[in-house]
């Protein structure tokens, strides 16, 4: 990708404006230096209403086609449209000359993400993707304490994305067609996934549980994943719809102290809730309440959580376009290595015996 020659902020392109788009990306974007959010794509009138009071410097776009047709217009394009359109918008951008972000999964399976990472590489152009969970508070502390050595050889390490929706919600997620790569499994699965490669490394073999149990429902919402990772930490993850007492969101056993973590990071409620991490209030701080604890049953002290930092992805993704070679803030090569835990999930619980990832 060439070095930016034109003054001012990169333009960033964002397809889609539901939740993804417009309570995660288009903040964040609009909020970071360094970049401008200046088109959308969303045909839906009241989201285009919605755009137009939430970013009225960026112009709504019919379809994706028309935001790619003139790639000289835009130095990004950031993708938040349902899962299954992620694999060939982002063969389209890349081949448009385009740097690209893709909210996860990036693809809906780990040979389509190959495929997109060897399109970048052959083309020079960026490609990252949005696992923004790297930068929730309780998982920036848990680094802290595991890479520091506060917690001795970690042995365990539990991490739950927990809900209770008894009842299962409209919309492509909870489709039948695997094509929409719908389903607990790969939308909570990818974040603890992901979190778990980034702290333990690689993994040798996978066991899962994945269970539809809902009246209604036609796609997994209830799934458990054991993991052991070639450095001999063993990784217990939980995603679930049907919770009615939610676990402790992380447990982490080491040989010398455990830290065990209540409640859900703020960021994403925060957004939600129209908030913005545009520096007129502290962005990203923990309640007291979810303050989690850190050593033995003899000895334990309450432990106030880091902030979360869900700006710093794309604060990564300004440094790498305005320096080529500087990497992204999340290498896609670690969403293919996700992808391939998932997919050796699937099996696993399909055959009942643990699985090699592909």
């Amino acid at each position: 990708m060439n070095p930016k020659t034109t003054p001012g902020p990169f333009r960033v392109g964002l397809i889609g404006y539901g939740l993804a788009g417009s309570a995660f990306h288009a903040p964040l974007i609009a909020t970071t230096p360094g970049l401008r959010l200046d088109a959308v794509v969303t045909a839906n009138p009241d989201r285009r209403a919605q755009l137009a009071r939430e970013h009225p410097g960026a112009r709504a776009v019919d379809t994706p086609e028309q935001l790619l047709a003139d790639p000289d217009a835009l130095d990004l394009v950031v993708i938040a449209s349902p899962n299954r359109t992620h694999a060939p918008l982002a063969r389209a951008a890349l081949r448009a000359g385009l740097a690209t972000v893709v909210d996860k999964p990036l693809a809906g399976t780990a040979a389509e993400a190959r495929e997109l990472c060897r399109l970048a590489e052959e083309r020079g152009v960026l490609l990252s993707v949005f696992h923004n969970r790297r930068w929730d508070g309780d998982f920036l502390t848990a680094t802290r304490l595991v890479r520091g050595g506060a917690l001795g050889r970690v042995h365990r390490f539990e991490s739950r994305f927990e809900r209770f929706r008894p009842k299962p919600k409209p919309g492509w997620r909870e489709l039948a067609d695997p094509a929409e790569v719908g389903g607990t499994l790969y939308d909570l699965g990818s974040h603890l996934v992901d979190q778990a490669l980034t702290l333990f490394g690689p993994v040798e073999t996978v066991y899962a549980e994945i269970d539809v149990r809902r009246d209604g429902a036609v796609v997994d919402d209830d799934a458990f994943l054991a993991l052991t990772h070639t450095c001999g930490t063993r990784s217990h993850l939980w995603a679930s719809a049907v919770t009615p007492l939610i676990g402790p969101r992380l447990r982490v056993l080491g040989d010398t102290a455990g830290y065990v973590k209540p409640g859900m990071d703020p960021q994403e409620a925060d957004l939600r809730a129209g908030l913005r991490p545009d520096g007129t209030h502290p962005w990203g701080a923990d309640r007291p309440a979810h303050y989690g604890t850190l050593g033995t049953d003899e000895s334990a002290i309450s432990l106030p959580t880091d902030p979360g930092d869900y700006p710093a992805f794309y604060t990564g993704i300004a440094a790498a376009l305005t320096n080529p070679g500087t990497p992204p803030p999340v290498d896609p090569r670690d969403a293919v290595a996700a992808l391939a835990v998932l997919e050796a999930a699937r099996t696993s619980a399909a055959t009942g015996t643990a699985v090699r990832p592909g």
